[in-house]
């Protein structure tokens, strides 16, 4: 009988301590290349979802080459989602400053609440340094 209080004691702590780590805030940095409409859409519902899922986790979106029309308002099919998205503490939207000088996009020409880095691809190097799970969007 004293065995099964123990083992009963010990799962219980250990199913507490699961539960726990389950529902820990996380930080998620998503790489988006794509100049497929349909990758960018899913990128945005999938950062969406995530971040009304997990309130307190922390989101950000990086996008460089070909994903450039994605943060132009009038090319963008996502603009009024990363505009709104944008608003929120927990998440953020960065473009590249190389791929907007390669294409020759002024930062004032930028869907408004999206910022700049100076290079996406060691944005995402950073992020991870830093403990961030990565995400690359694509293949749609």
């Amino acid at each position: 009988m004293m065995r099964q209080v123990v083992l009963l004691f010990v799962l219980m702590i250990g199913y507490h301590a699961f539960a726990q780590e389950s529902v820990r805030p996380v930080k998620i940095v998503f790489d988006v290349t794509s100049d497929n409409v349909k990758t960018q859409e899913s990128a945005v519902r999938h950062i969406k979802m995530m971040s009304q899922a997990y309130p307190e986790s922390e989101f950000e979106m990086v996008m460089y080459g070909g994903s450039i029309d994605m943060v132009l308002p009038g090319k963008s099919t996502v603009a009024a989602d990363i505009e709104e998205l944008s608003g929120r503490d927990n998440i953020s939207f960065k473009v590249c400053e190389g791929t907007m000088k390669r294409h020759k996009i002024d930062k004032t020409a930028l869907i408004p609440g999206v910022e700049t880095v100076p290079d996406g691809i060691l944005e995402l190097v950073a992020k991870q340094k830093q403990g961030w799970g990565y995400i690359k969007e694509g293949g749609n």
